[in-house]
Parts: C-alpha cells; structure tokens; sequence
C-alpha cells in the first residue's frame, strides 16, 4: 500500500487527522488492532461530562431549599442507571468514529498491529505500508504507580471506572490531578464517602488562586483531600482495603471499600518498533517522543498528535492537531503547535477554564511588563440569581494592551473562556472588550466589566482624561 497518508490508531486523534486528509483529497489509511474511537469515546471527557451531569443533578436536589424548594426526600441514585446514563451519551456518539463510516469516507482500514519495519514503512498484518507520511496516535493507558501491594487488590482506572454499577462505600482516589478531582467529586455528589490522596499540591499545573476555590468547595462538600502525602502501601483485608499514607504528621490509613487509580497516562508507544523508524524518545521524558513546534518527530516522515505527542486528553484538540499536522506534513506549509492558545477545562464545581499565559507563565516570561485583572462572580447579576457568586476571571493583559491569557473559575467558565479565546487568536486589545454587549443578565457581562477596567487603565484614557483637563481619576 502506498497512500498519501498513514495514521496509526484510529481514536478521537487519530480519526481527526485521517478525515482532514481526506477532505484535502489525499489518499489515507489508518491502521487500528482494536475498536474504532478507542478509550477516549468510551472513557473519554463525554463520559466524564455525562457522570457529573448525573451528579450535579443530585447537588441540585440538595440545594434547593436555598430558593424555596423542598423536595419531600433525599435523592435516590441508581449506579445502574448512571452507568446506562453514561453508556447512552457514549454510544450517541459512537457512529461517527465506526468503521462503516471511515470507509464510506474513502479510507483504507488495516485490521491489525503496526510497527515500524524501517523509515519508510509500516507493517501490520499481511500488510506493508509505504506511505508518504506517517501519523502515530496510538493514544495512552493509564499509568500505574509502583506501590506494594496494589496489584494485590481490584482497583479502578480512568479506563475502567466508567464500567461500574454499584455504590461505592469509600472511594480512595490515589492523583489529585485532574481527572482524580473531577471523577471524586462526582462520586461524592453520588453519595459515597471519597479521600483524594496526593504526594504533591492537587490540580498541579493550573493557576493556584483558581485551584483553591475549586478545592475549597470540593472540601466543603465533604471530599477529604490529603496532600503531600504519599502511599506507602495497599494491604489487601477480608473486609475492604488498607491504605497507608506518609505524612507530615502521624502515618494514617485510610479504610477503603475501592481504589480509583488516577495518577496520569503513559502513551502507547513500545510496540511500534520506533528504533526501526530513527525516531527518538525525548531526552527530557524517555516514555515521550521528541517533537518539533510542528509534531514531527525525529523522522521527517513521521508525526505525532493526542496523548501518543504528551497531550491531555481534550476533544477540542484534535480538529486543530490534525489541521496542523495535515498542512505541515501533506502541504508543507509552516505550522506551530502552542500549547497555551489551547483552552484548559476541568469539569470541578465551580468549574475552571485557562486559555493563554497564565499569572505564574507572564511572571516568569515578562517580569513586570503585564497587569492582572480581576472581576468576581459575586458582582454578575446572573450569578446572583443562580445563589452562585463563588470564582473570579483573571485577565492577564500586556502594557501594550494586548490580552495575553484568561483564567476562569465559576459558571459558565467554558464559555467565557471561548471569548477570550477569540480575544487572544485575533490579538486584540483589551479595552476592545468593553464592545462586548451581552444579553442581561448573562456571565458574559463579566466580559465588558474587565473591558472597562482595561480602558481606564489604558495610556489612551489617561491622555484623554489630560486633554480635557481631568484632574481625578478613580483608582
């Protein structure tokens, strides 16, 4: 076989990039062991979303007296159910990622494992593929930390928690990232006791001031959360299982009936021969790839996009990988991957969203050169209404005006953080933002309320306030 394109792995990731390919016309094939969408349509953000609309839906019950409404008992929760709830959503989505339709599109489906025979070719099955270019996204497992006594008992991972169908007693949740905080929150919301253990700060990685609003509610809801504590140990009882945890203080253990291990994904790289291919690991992470700005690795013959290139999974993501890589590899045209124009979402309540440069990232990049904006939920109108002003929108802005990042943590983050999205890609000025009228009440009223601040902050009001003889501004 000799087509245009090759693409290993026929996920989310994967299948983007084939159907790019071939809207440009270009012949592609794709090559999957095992089933079309892999685990990111069965484990993926939609089963994630759909387990904490289930869940939020009992916080509501919970709530409601707040305005007045009293439900005559406490919300009853059928894991049975959730789990069919969630089985549905997922299989909505499932015909566009089946095989009739990857064929109906004109793309050549090669059933089997592939692994690389030298630069220039791909071998799966009775099959020898010499394409033009090459795309791995064999997508990641989950990666098991080496604590005694873990394989000793069952324990759930982000690819199998979605399976089940029972109440848990008490969940013990080992990696505070993402993934860990947003499934123990659910789960608490479901009705069941969950500790969140942490050998370093939870939600590492995202802006602290946001983090610590989300965690302060996830802890006021009842999730206890252990930082910077380490497990020792998993024993294995008659009745349920011990985990022992080092702490600053006294050794603790924790009496658990299931494990959730969440302590992040190694991608799925060791049976592609990539010695064969002179592609080489990064120097920085051995399990990685060593990728330019454009995903191609070591072999200009060869890409690589999803959690096979060391992203996270994010739908969102890979329509833009596969543009990318689709116009650097079939076109030759200059592409960059830029990790923060991407917009960041975790599913935690109030939910939090980043897009650009975060405070932390300008300190570092611009020392004093930027300014930091800040407008609270507790002002919106439609926050107030919905008895929920708890988060904050921070806009980090240049001198000269430009917005350079947005971190949000309260409702209707997802969606705020699409508009500046739009305010970073078209490198607009942020008193620009003060254009923006939005239906009131909305949370997009937060929008103009930063573009106000930005203005009466700019050097052209200020020029504008001496010109016409002001002598007072408002701090």
């Amino acid at each position: 076989m000799t087509p245009d394109l090759c693409v290993i792995g026929a996920g989310a990731s994967g299948l983007a990039v084939a159907e790019a390919a071939r809207r440009l016309g270009a012949s592609v094939a794709i090559v999957e062991k095992s089933v079309f969408g892999g685990a990111s349509l069965r484990s993926g953000s939609l089963a994630l979303q759909a387990l904490a609309a289930a869940a939020r839906r009992t916080a509501l019950a919970i709530t409601s007296p707040a305005f007045g409404v009293y439900p005559e008992e406490a919300p009853k929760v059928s894991f049975r159910k959730v789990h069919d709830h969630i089985a549905e959503v997922v299989a909505r989505a499932a015909p566009q990622a089946s095989e009739a339709r990857i064929a109906a599109l004109g793309i050549d489906i090669v059933k089997g494992a592939a692994a690389f025979a030298d630069p220039r070719t791909v071998r799966a099955g009775d099959h020898d593929i010499r394409a033009r270019r090459f795309v791995i996204a064999t997508g990641a497992r989950p990666l098991l930390p080496d604590i005694p006594g873990l394989l000793s008992v069952p324990y759930f991972t982000s690819d199998t928690i979605f399976d089940n169908t029972r109440k848990l007693t008490h969940l013990v949740v080992i990696g505070a990232g993402p993934l860990g905080v947003e499934i123990a929150l659910s789960y608490n919301r479901l009705g069941c006791e969950v500790s969140i253990v942490e050998a370093g700060t939870a939600l590492p990685g995202t802006d602290p001031e946001l983090a610590e609003i989300a965690l302060r509610r996830l802890r006021d809801e009842g999730v206890k959360l252990y930082e910077n504590a380490g497990v020792v140990a998993i024993q294995a009882r008659a009745q349920g299982i011990g985990v022992v945890l080092r702490t600053a203080g006294e050794p603790l253990t924790l009496d658990a009936s299931h494990i959730l291990v969440a302590t992040g994904r190694a991608a799925n790289l060791e049976a592609l021969q990539l010695d064969a291919a002179h592609v080489r690991r990064s120097k920085s992470d051995p399990g990685a790839l060593s990728l330019n700005q454009s995903l191609r690795t070591t072999n200009p013959r060869i890409y690589a996009v999803g959690e096979a290139a060391g992203h996270a999974p994010a739908p969102h993501l890979n329509a833009l990988e596969a543009d990318l890589v689709v116009r650097a590899a079939l076109l030759n045209q200059p592409s960059r991957y830029d990790p923060a124009a991407i917009p960041r979402l975790l599913l935690t309540d109030p939910p939090i969203a980043e897009i650009g440069l975060s405070e932390a990232v300008a300190r570092a990049r611009f020392k004093s050169g930027f300014t930091v904006l800040r407008a609270g939920f507790a002002e919106n109108d439609r926050a107030r209404a919905e008895r929920d002003g708890m988060g904050v929108v921070k806009l980090i802005v240049a001198h000269s005006g430009k917005v350079l990042g947005a971190g949000i943590v309260g409702p209707g983050a997802a969606e705020l953080a699409a508009i500046f999205a739009t305010a970073i890609a078209l490198q607009l000025d942020a008193s620009r933002l003060i254009e923006v009228t939005a239906p009131h009440p909305s949370y997009a009223d937060i929008v103009r309320a930063l573009g106000e601040q930005a203005f009466a902050g700019s050097a052209q009001a200020r020029a504008l306030g001496r010109r016409l003889g002001f002598n007072r501004l408002l701090p």
